[in-house]
């Protein structure tokens, strides 16, 4: 059977690659926090939210874009909504605990390596976990070299991106990184993609499930909810800067309480006591 990866032309990738490089950019935001937090609580916190922006927005809802150019031709294809919601949530904790292995504490290349192993297999599991949840009145099989492939390329996605993560500073830094890695993230989805195959069943069926529009409205509405949070956070809090600011006021502020008090300027009739009491020294003959 026919497969179409680009039904809608270059509308759905454009869109997908789009949505991995915003949720690569509020993670790589967030990773930056991470290292100028004060403390084990605000460093768990941007951890968790660059695993909500690179896990959720990066990858998953960058993984469902795509489907949505996906056809078999001459098929309906319908979704697994629970399973689907599985694969969302295994990307997210997947992202979520290799940044835990990898920025917590002092990074170094072997806690990058394992955290990006970690990332990138549970990345790969989001991506046929997803392509599990999809019905479609086929028998669908994957090319094995291809899929090896496409993990190969997550993990070593997911080790470059803690890698940046933990090391990239300044904006355009991390924006020249967002770019990369969303090339990154679509190049294992696309690969994943290339190694299916769809066969026809011998018996035709109907397959059950919700549609991909069904499910579009939703997954969008959360996408914007998310970016919209992500956003505010990063806004509200503040950074290294505001801090050095912050502190350069307070210092300004009390030098001027520690200073002594000016003296007063002497009044009128103080002025007047003091010429009428002055000593004369000589006297005009």
């Amino acid at each position: 059977m026919d497969i179409n990866h680009f039904e809608y032309g270059w509308i759905t990738p454009a869109l997908s690659y789009a949505l991995s490089v915003l949720g690569s950019l509020l993670g790589l935001t967030c990773a930056v926090r991470v290292r100028e937090a004060k403390n084990a609580a605000q460093r768990a916190w941007w951890l968790m939210l660059a695993a909500w922006a690179i896990g959720g927005t990066a990858i998953w809802s960058m993984h469902f874009m795509a489907m949505l150019g996906f056809s078999v031709v001459g098929q309906q294809i319908r979704y697994d909504v629970a399973l689907t919601a599985v694969s969302a949530i295994i990307a997210v904790v997947a992202v979520g605990i290799g940044l835990f292995i990898t920025a917590l504490g002092r990074p170094s290349i072997v806690k990058i390596l394992v955290g990006g192993v970690f990332a990138g297999v549970g990345v790969a599991g989001m991506h046929y976990t997803g392509m599990a949840a999809m019905r479609v009145d086929a028998d669908i099989q994957y090319e094995s070299l291809r899929v090896g492939l496409s993990i190969a390329i997550a993990v070593v996605a997911a080790t470059v991106a803690f890698w940046l993560a933990v090391n990239v500073r300044g904006a355009l830094a991390i924006v020249a990184s967002a770019l990369v890695m969303g090339v990154a993230v679509n190049g294992m989805h696309f690969t994943g993609m290339s190694a299916m195959s769809a066969h026809e069943h011998p018996t035709p069926g109907d397959p059950s499930g919700a549609t991909a529009s069904n499910l579009l409205v939703p997954i969008i509405l959360a996408v914007i909810l998310v970016a919209i949070a992500l956003i505010y956070a990063v806004l509200a809090a503040p950074n290294e800067e505001d801090r050095a600011g912050l502190a350069y006021m307070d210092s300004r502020i009390a030098d001027r309480m520690n200073a002594p008090a000016p003296e007063p300027p002497p009044s009128p009739h103080g002025l007047a006591a003091r010429r009428t009491n002055f000593p004369t020294s000589t006297r005009r003959q």
